[in-house]
């Protein structure tokens, strides 16, 4: 059979031979099969483990969430939306707390549709009010003013031990024309 070239060997050796192209592809996705309680396992450990990190891509995260809700629905795992709402909100950073205090002072109750644009409004004046920083890294100098960069590995990952982390805000300055 022409197909059994272009399946992997590692598939095609635990597979009885088959005449027919039918049953040969119906003994591999017998091979295949997953397990639905298995797969919502795993959306829901990973629907209950999403967090937003920062301040941005919050609609992203929205988006996100609500496609698992989706993805779980489809295996019979349902969610109502107003559990839904207060889920995402509770996996909201710290700096989002006026706004769910804000959510929970209103008597309306928020589709996520308008979760959405609640909290994409919500992000961009928090971006505002942030402004724009700068993460800034220097190595401590040792005591006889020599500077500490050798690269220290751990695992997998290398870095520079003896660095300190500055947040500083980028001031711009405009020249102004004498009129």
């Amino acid at each position: 059979m022409y197909i059994k070239a272009k399946v992997n060997a590692g598939i095609c050796g635990s597979i009885e031979h088959h005449k027919n192209v039918r049953e040969f592809l119906k003994a591999i996705d017998k091979q295949f099969v997953t397990s639905n309680k298995a797969l919502a396992s795993t959306l829901i450990m990973k629907f209950t483990s999403l967090k937003l990190t920062g301040i941005r891509g919050v609609r992203e995260h929205i988006m996100e969430m609500r496609d698992i809700v989706a993805q779980l629905k489809k295996l019979e795992v349902e969610m109502s939306e107003s559990f839904l709402v207060h889920f995402i909100l509770n996996t909201l950073p710290p700096q989002y707390v006026p706004f769910k205090i804000s959510y929970n002072t209103h008597k309306d109750k928020w589709s996520i549709n308008e979760l959405m644009t609640m909290c994409v409004q919500e992000e961009g004046r928090l971006m505002m009010e942030q402004g724009e920083s700068a993460m800034l890294v220097t190595p401590k100098k040792e005591k006889k003013g020599k500077e500490n960069l050798k690269l220290v590995r751990k695992g997998s990952i290398k870095f520079l031990p003896n660095l300190t982390l500055r947040k500083t805000k980028i001031v711009s300055f405009i020249k102004r024309k004498d009129m």
